[in-house]
């Protein structure tokens, strides 16, 4: 019997529902978190199979803390949610449009994945997958790169908190790489998501994305952790 368990933060729409779709169609039961409850349920009877929906926002500790007794054991974390709410320059970003972009993308996946570290301990095989952004290197921020053109202070909060995001993934990784985990980051590329305007006016498939999420949630024991790879599976550096 397969009883491999997964969640999925903000899984109730784009590249998260993917994600969560495709977990689901390799067997696992996969929490579907939103923040909203309807948004969630109606998420989780459109995936199907083995998807339960989980209401969790990743800014409020109470939510989170709920969420975290609803489950005893945890073989993938996902951590989806993410806010990019100004992609103004960081002269003119407000420091309030900071603070809710690394609420979300930095501080909600430090709260979510200490929540939910004792189920994900009695997996055999514990992985965590950040979704985190090309636009989150520095080393593509300032040098030519394949995904997007370098030398703009554009989307300052939210690509900060994907640099951050890239940190904490690599000091995860490291902690708990005795433990048998398995931290990663991803980059999904630019994707037709509400994420901001630019986003929703691109032409990337969201699935496509998803895809390379999941690859990083089946690894292997013998596969890598600490690292920070695009879509297609090819590394990003950092």
């Amino acid at each position: 019997m397969n009883d491999r368990t997964a969640l999925v933060t903000g899984a109730n729409k784009g590249i998260g529902k993917h994600i969560a779709r495709l977990l689901a169609a390799e067997g696992f039961v996969v929490h579907v978190g939103s923040r909203d409850a309807g948004r969630g349920r109606r998420a989780a009877e459109e995936i199907g199979g083995g998807a339960r929906p989980l209401v969790l926002d990743v800014t409020d500790p109470d939510s989170i803390a709920a969420a975290a007794g609803r489950l005893d054991r945890l073989d993938v974390l996902v951590n989806n949610a993410g806010v990019s709410p100004s992609l103004a320059p960081p002269t003119e970003t407000a420091v309030e449009d900071f603070r809710r972009t690394y609420e979300t993308n930095v501080f909600g996946v430090a709260a979510v994945t200490n929540a939910f570290l004792p189920a994900l301990r009695r997996s055999p095989h514990p992985r965590v997958v950040n979704i985190s952004s090309g636009t989150g290197s520095l080393t593509w921020s300032t040098n030519p790169n394949p995904q997007f053109a370098p030398g703009s202070g554009g989307a300052a909060a939210y690509r900060s908190s994907k640099a951050a995001l890239n940190a904490l993934t690599v000091l995860y990784a490291q902690t708990l790489a005795e433990e048998g985990f398995k931290v990663n980051a991803l980059a999904p590329g630019l994707r037709a998501t509400d994420l901001n305007p630019r986003a929703a006016a691109a032409g990337g498939d969201p699935a496509e994305a998803a895809q390379g999420a999941v690859r990083l949630a089946l690894l292997p024991d013998d596969g890598p952790t600490g690292g920070f790879f695009s879509w297609d599976g090819t590394p990003v550096p950092w």
